[in-house]
């Protein structure tokens, strides 16, 4: 089942994801501006490399992490993938053809719900183990809080999702939400899915796999709560500057509570994986704090959307991708029975054309949309080429270590029996 949640990801990414977002990149980098193009488009690029993506990942690792118990070890997650991968390519297909978009629209919601229910409904049944010998259990650890947060974060979404796309299929006139409708979920999607899951598998990772301390409790916890304050003002109240500032300070408190803590001398864990994997995953909290940075400047100076796009694409490609791209090849060839990636040498390729093409797309497009320097608009088509291929590689790489990986356990040897 991990590698059904896995694989499945990997083609939300590739293809409805990002070969989508390139070639909605190469037609506005064509005209100038996103005028002409369907919004529906670049929801449906969005929602596939969100949910599609990530949630697909985040579910898989979500589910093997539970302890089996009896059938529906089986049965449950089967069921969450088929209404979850149903879903996602049910939005996605409303949103690109527009085909009974009316129906699809809160028909894709509703399995996205449900299947997130039933992962809670999972989830719920499994409990920490007691303290023992008379003692009161310890108190939940920060990553847990965490991925809790993230999880709520993700229900709070597709809730919000739910009921907007019943409102598109009753009253709307077009499969895509108003530009300041929009605005407010994707923060609740970012901020309030997206980037505390990824903070709390830091947390849980981060100083085995890099030889650090465990992070700093004070700064964890004010990262936490800003990051909640934040999604509150956005989503909820519309503040969209007091959000903008929230998020920026809780994205440097982040790094310095995971980024700054002391080694333990035992060294960073490359085995398996390219030995530059410390250097990216520094790299992907410094884009953290570039995207609340570009954040705060948009909600004060955007005017054709370009700073907005910027921060976006800092966030979600520039740090979470990152983040899947530098650990992925760490645990998911683990996780599903490998004892390695296919190539080390694959999974510094597609790093290192991700971050150029990040960095190139980070950087022009703030200047390109909102007409700095009209040549910028010439450097964001080969930004979309260096991440496609970025994509491509990393999910060639662990199709390749699934096929041809060494696994753990070969099949045992027959026995001859004793005379």
């Amino acid at each position: 089942m991990l590698r059904a949640w896995i694989v499945t990801g990997l083609f939300f990414m590739a293809l409805p994801g990002t070969l989508l977002g390139f070639s909605n990149l190469m037609a506005i980098s064509a005209r100038h501006g996103s005028a002409g193009l369907p919004p529906a488009w670049m929801e449906g690029h969005g929602h596939a490399q969100m949910f599609g993506w990530i949630g697909s990942f985040i579910l898989g690792i979500g589910f093997y992490s539970q302890p089996a118990r009896k059938g529906s070890a089986v049965r449950l997650p089967l069921w969450c993938f088929v209404l979850w991968t149903t879903g996602v390519a049910l939005r996605w297909f409303a949103n690109i053809y527009g085909w009974e978009w009316r129906i699809l629209l809160p028909l894709s919601a509703a399995l996205e719900f449900a299947a997130v229910l039933l992962f809670l409904s999972a989830a719920s049944h499994h409990k920490r183990a007691p303290a023992g010998s008379g003692k009161p259990r310890p108190p939940m650890e920060q990553w847990m809080i965490s991925v809790l947060l993230g999880t709520l974060g993700l229900a709070a979404a597709l809730v919000f999702n739910l009921v907007e796309c019943f409102h598109l299929a009753t009253g709307g006139a077009t499969p895509s939400f108003p530009h300041w409708l929009d605005q407010r979920y994707l923060v609740l999607a970012a901020w309030g899915f997206l980037v505390p899951v990824v903070w709390g598998f830091s947390a849980r990772w981060l100083p085995s796999f890099l030889g650090r301390q465990q992070p700093r409790q004070l700064a964890f916890a004010s990262a936490l709560v800003l990051d909640i304050a934040g999604v509150l003002a956005a989503s909820v109240f519309g503040l969209t500057r007091t959000a903008a500032l929230l998020l920026a300070v809780a994205a440097v408190s982040s790094g310095v509570a995971l980024m700054t803590t002391r080694a333990t001398g035992t060294g960073a864990k490359i085995i398996g994986v390219h030995p530059s994997f410390p250097v990216f995953i520094r790299i992907a909290y410094v884009w953290l704090v570039a995207a609340g940075s570009l954040g705060v400047w948009a909600a004060f100076a955007d005017r054709h959307g370009g700073i907005w796009g910027a921060s976006r694409h800092a966030l979600t490609v520039g740090f979470a991708a990152t983040m899947v791209f530098s650990i992925g090849p760490r645990i998911l060839p683990h996780f599903s029975g490998f004892y390695r990636i296919f190539s080390t040498r694959l999974m510094f390729a597609c790093l290192l054309l991700l971050e150029t093409g990040c960095a190139l797309r980070v950087c022009s497009e703030p200047l390109a949309y909102e007409g700095i320097v009209g040549a910028a608009w010439k450097v964001l088509p080969f930004s979309g080429m260096l991440e496609l291929s970025a994509v491509l590689l990393f999910a060639a790489n662990l199709v390749l270590t699934f096929a041809f990986g060494k696994p753990f356990a070969a099949p045992a040897l027959a026995q001859p029996k004793a005379a």
